[in-house]
């Protein structure tokens, strides 16, 4: 067996369909683009969402709607997930880093802390919000709610 003697097995490999290379190569004339329209042209490239000349769908269906772009989006945290990362840290100062290590909210996330669940030990809790029966909460066990901002 030599470097120059090898080749696909049989069936391996196909030879490029040559279109438009004259009529005695069956493929000549239209070279197998069909007759006219945009397809048949060179350089044919459609829009996203080209529906042949048809009014396109996202131009059919009316908008609604409006996305407020100051909105600021926080992830939840009850309070029963602060009382767990407090029994399983055995920490008394929870801080939106030991709440994110323990995977309750993301790396980039804004933690509130809501109210569900209760709190049994004097927690000094750091977050970006509280909600206001959270922090009731809170401070009825002896513990402190400080806003990180």
């Amino acid at each position: 067996m030599k470097l120059e003697n090898l080749k696909p097995a049989a069936g391996a490999t196909k030879n490029t369909k040559r279109v438009g290379r004259g009529q005695g190569s069956g493929k000549g004339g239209t070279a197998t683009r069909g007759t006219k329209g945009a397809k048949a042209r060179s350089g044919y490239e459609h829009k996203i969402g080209f529906e042949g000349g048809q009014m396109p769908l996202q131009r059919r269906l009316p908008k609604f709607g409006f996305k407020n772009p100051t909105r600021v989006e926080y992830q939840a945290v009850s309070l029963a997930s602060i009382q767990a990362i407090a029994d399983a840290a055995g920490v008394k100062e929870i801080d939106v880093n030991l709440i994110k290590d323990y995977g309750f909210a993301a790396k980039t996330d804004l933690v509130k802390v809501l109210a569900n669940g209760e709190v049994t030990a004097a927690l000094t809790i750091t977050a970006d919000a509280f909600s206001k029966t959270a922090v009731a909460k809170i401070e009825a066990a002896g513990g402190k709610a400080v806003t990180s901002k």
